[in-house]
């Protein structure tokens, strides 16, 4: 399991250019059955991603291709998770 942070750079103002693009990507990663949850992080200084069903190097590319890492609005950073426990809900994560 994967975090993902995108981290707004001071190139920002750029971001609603590359918008539909970004979102795209993201419908893209959740339709791959990678993508767990996607959401801001505040106060406006990016977003974050849990990931799963993947690996590094293959997250590592599929972050690049979205449009605000390739354009330099975000920058990313992947830390990967070995759950040792979960609620429930949340087992497949142990597999």
């Amino acid at each position: 399991m994967f975090v993902v942070f995108l981290k707004l750079t001071g190139d920002r103002a750029r971001a609603s250019e590359f918008m539909d693009g970004h979102k795209a990507w993201i419908d893209r990663g959740f339709h791959d059955g990678v993508f767990l949850v996607t959401g801001s992080l505040q106060p406006k200084l990016g977003g974050a991603i849990m990931a799963h069903n993947t690996s590094l190097p293959d997250l590592e590319a599929r972050v690049g291709e979205d449009p605000f890492v390739a354009e330099n609005i975000a920058t990313a950073e992947i830390y990967e998770i070995t759950p040792a426990k979960t609620d429930d809900r949340l087992d497949f994560l142990l597999a």
